[in-house]
């Protein structure tokens, strides 16, 4: 779904739903993380989260724009399009806009890099995201000096012995 198809939704979501026209800007917006979408207050325009409809379909998608839309009639009406007054929470229900938007799917988190050091007097292996310089270093251990081992990748830094 392009913007200008999300434009024609939100337009003809807001005349059958509202009974008044939208007249502003709907787009999608792939900043956004943790929202399924945001009504903003200074240009009237609507941003959409575009995982809300690859993760949670296309019903998701609507009862998101239903609420975006509460926001925005409320605002134009010159009323407080606030989440916690009656008049927004009636015209959501009226309209069967979502009150909360699902949680999107976490991604898997992506394995780093890690430096492993090891001390050549006591053998103690240190793990660090960045590199140390050996030249200065010692180990805290011994005082003995530092050897860059090898890079380690994983997710959460790597249990020392």
């Amino acid at each position: 779904m392009t913007d200008q198809d999300l434009q024609r939704l939100v337009e003809q979501i807001s005349l059958a739903s509202f009974g008044k026209p939208f007249t502003h800007r709907a787009w999608f917006n792939y900043r956004l993380r943790t929202t399924g979408g945001r009504y903003q207050l200074t240009d009237h325009s609507i941003e959409i989260n575009p995982r809300m409809l690859s993760e949670h379909g296309q019903a998701t998608l609507v009862g998101i724009i239903k609420h975006e839309l509460c926001h925005y009639h409320l605002h134009l009406a010159g009323q407080s399009g606030q989440h916690r007054t009656a008049a927004f929470k009636a015209l959501l229900k009226q309209v069967g806009g979502l009150r909360y938007a699902p949680a999107p799917q976490t991604a898997a988190p992506k394995p780093r890099r890690w430096q492993l050091y090891e001390c050549t007097r006591c053998h103690y292996q240190y793990y660090r995201a960045r590199r140390l310089n050996v030249n200065k270093l010692v180990c805290g251990r011994c005082r003995g000096r530092l050897k860059w081992q090898r890079t380690v990748m994983a997710v959460t830094r790597p249990q020392a012995n």
